[in-house]
């Protein structure tokens, strides 16, 4: 149940609730079988699938495992569209007479509302890592905009969540940069991998490099230009290796083999759910230690102001 994507957030004066009660409020607002006249739904699941016996949430040693459940009707525009323009040219040539937009409009809402319940189902698991003692939330999402439904909804289920993106006093791309231009300005743990995004000031676009020696001329020539580091591949002591975003979203993740190693040497008997529990506590505990460290190579954490929610 390794995370392959972490959208990082800042909890202030997050509520004190036992497991217990977590999972109670979390039962309130359980995934349910999306309705014929439903086009998306998002409600809590159980982390383990089937094998959680409904079980919402999973704490070991101060951290918590949820999982939210995305589920969508798939309706392709051009399928509504085609069916508007059908009923269009039928009512022009019954009646002699051009449809207003209001009407096609009226159209398009009725054709949508016919269709859906014939549409297919589109469902995505996201994963909630919850730090109770570092006082951080992890999202396993591969989009901001995910993430942040995934708050929304966390935020409806406890009344209140004050929130804020996780942000550092030097800016991502500002540190990247100089870390690929300067190898003496890297930290002793970090090392960079094969890819890189390289954005320049004006229109010139954007620039995307993949198994490549990061420390090349032709690398170091593009960064003489002005051109910066909006994403870069990096290791943190080969516990585990990601692509840096510019908004320190962590995206294709992998961790150490060394981790994958101790994970499939527990003793868990076999036992599917006891696995999960396995290798989301030695994740979480990575997580807990190598997000401070990069906090730190970053000039260290902004104090932000949450908004009152």
């Amino acid at each position: 149940m390794w995370f392959k994507h972490l959208h990082l957030y800042r909890l202030h004066d997050a509520p004190e609730l036992s497991s217990d009660e977590l999972a109670s409020a979390l039962q309130e607002h359980a995934a349910k079988p999306l309705g014929n006249a439903d086009a998306r739904r998002l409600g809590w699941t159980a982390p383990a699938g089937r094998l959680g016996a409904g079980q919402l949430v999973h704490e070991i040693q101060s951290h918590r495992l949820l999982s939210a459940l995305r589920q969508e009707r798939l309706l392709p525009a051009s399928v509504v569209k085609e069916e508007v323009d059908e009923q269009v040219a039928d009512i022009e040539a019954s009646e002699g007479r051009k449809v207003t937009r209001k009407e096609k409009t009226a159209l398009k809402e009725q054709v949508t509302e016919n269709l859906l319940p014939r549409a297919f189902v589109r469902s995505q698991k996201i994963d909630l890592w919850w730090d109770i003692r570092g006082q951080m939330i992890g999202i396993n999402a591969s989009s901001r905009t995910r993430a942040e439904d995934i708050l929304d909804l966390l935020r409806e289920t406890l009344g209140s969540l004050k929130v804020t993106p996780l942000s550092s006093q030097t800016l991502p791309i500002r540190a990247m940069t100089t870390w690929l231009g300067d190898a003496a300005s890297r930290p002793a743990d970090l090392q960079l991998g094969d890819q890189v995004e390289l954005k320049a000031k004006g229109d010139d676009g954007v620039l995307r490099a993949r198994q490549v020696d990061l420390d090349s001329d032709e690398i170091q020539q593009l960064l003489e230009t002005g051109r910066q580091a909006s994403k870069l591949a990096i290791s943190l002591e080969g516990r585990l290796s990601c692509v840096l975003h510019d908004d320190l979203a962590l995206k294709s993740l992998r961790f150490g083999d060394a981790l994958i190693e101790e994970a499939d040497h527990a003793d868990d008997g076999d036992d599917a759910l006891a696995r999960l529990e396995t290798d989301f506590i030695l994740m979480a505990q990575a997580l807990s230690t190598d997000i401070p460290r990069l906090i730190e190579w970053l000039g260290g954490e902004t104090q932000r102001e949450p908004a009152t929610q």
